[in-house]
């Protein structure tokens, strides 16, 4: 079955939601992160993503301290992101309790450091973060486009050794209009040993069983629980 991965995205130490990575479009559901990562677990939830906006967006970690509430008073595996750029902000995630990273930005702005992260720490600890928009690859919490395709960027990345993708279609994200299934698709028939995991537009279970149905290993899914599309007993009953 498709790992199914909560996401808690934070801005200011609050739970929130973007849509389409629109700073502007903020929508706070829960003041407190542990409480919300502490019921996903309750419901048999083993994973979280969780994303320091904040630091997306000033290109430094900032939002640490959460991550290391929820590390010590929970006993999901956390894969952290946003704004990690230099070899101290790995150290601060890693020690602040993370199990792996994901780093996106910084693959596309600074690919020896990438790499070196991966040397470093082994693929099962670092995620490639690959966001997109029309198949071009997107950065810096998304405010940022590129003209770099999208396959071009994995290509050369897996022939590096990675080996777990994150690739949000950002045009879907916070949308609730349902996943990218063709994107996911197809990235998979061309990397067909890429564990990837789909973010973007999750809107109900279906979504999540069309992604299962096509072979995609895992789906981050947020906006759909906040806004009740999708039940932590609907997610209890897919694990």
């Amino acid at each position: 079955m498709i790992e199914i991965i909560p996401a808690i995205d934070i801005i200011d130490a609050k739970c929130v939601r973007l849509s389409q990575g629109d700073y502007a479009q903020k929508k706070i559901y829960n003041e407190n992160p542990l409480e919300v990562a502490k019921e996903f677990e309750a419901n048999g939830i083993k994973r979280l993503h969780l994303v320091d906006l904040d630091g997306a967006k000033s290109s430094r970690i900032v939002n640490y301290k959460v991550l290391e509430n929820i590390a010590t008073h929970t006993n999901l595996t956390i894969d952290f992101g946003g704004g990690l750029k230099t070899d101290e902000d790995l150290r601060i995630a890693f020690e602040s309790g993370a199990s792996m990273v994901t780093g996106g930005s910084i693959a596309v702005k600074n690919r020896e450091v990438f790499l070196s992260w991966l040397k470093k720490y082994g693929s099962e600890k670092i995620i490639l973060g690959a966001d997109a928009k029309n198949e071009n690859i997107a950065v810096s919490g998304w405010q940022e486009g590129t003209s770099l395709n999208l396959f071009d960027f994995l290509k050369g990345y897996v022939a590096e050794g990675v080996s777990k993708i994150i690739c949000t279609d950002i045009s879907k994200d916070g949308m609730l209009q349902g996943s990218n299934v063709d994107l996911y698709v197809k990235i998979k028939s061309q990397f067909p040993n890429l564990y990837v995991i789909a973010s973007g537009g999750i809107s109900s279970i279906d979504d999540i069983l069309s992604l299962n149905d096509n072979g995609i290993d895992a789906v981050i899914t947020g906006k759909a629980i906040y806004e009740g599309k999708i039940t932590l007993k609907d997610l209890r009953n897919l694990i």
